[in-house]
C-alpha cells in the first residue's frame, strides 16, 4: 500500500472549497503596497498556488523587507518565537 499524503493542505478541503472562498480579487485587492514597520494580517484568499500555511490566518505581523512582489513580514508564533515568512500582497491587509 502506499503511504497517505501529508502535504500543506491535507484535511482542509472543506475549509478550501469554493463555497468557503471570498469572490474574486479585484485590482485594488492585488496591488498593495506595505512600508517597512507596518502591521499586517495575514489572511489566506483566492490563489492557492502561492497561498501560505494555514496555521499563519489571522496572525498579526511586521513587515521587514520587500523581496519582488512579496513581503517579508515577521510573525510571533508563541511568546519567545518568531518567524520570518514569505507572503505576497494579495494575502495582506493592514493591521
Amino acid at each position: 500500500m502506499s503511504q497517505r499524503s501529508h502535504g500543506t493542505f491535507v484535511g482542509r478541503s472543506r475549509n478550501l472549497s469554493r463555497h468557503h472562498r471570498p469572490s474574486g480579487l479585484g485590482l485594488t485587492r492585488l496591488i498593495k503596497d506595505f512600508n517597512i514597520n507596518d502591521k499586517v494580517v495575514i489572511i489566506p484568499k483566492g490563489n492557492l498556488r502561492n497561498i501560505p500555511h494555514p496555521r499563519y490566518k489571522g496572525r498579526v505581523g511586521i513587515v521587514t523587507e520587500k523581496r519582488g512582489d512579496s513581503y517579508v513580514v515577521e510573525v510571533a508564533t508563541s511568546k519567545s518565537l518568531t518567524r520570518k515568512i514569505i507572503v505576497p500582497q494579495m494575502h495582506l491587509e493592514k493591521a
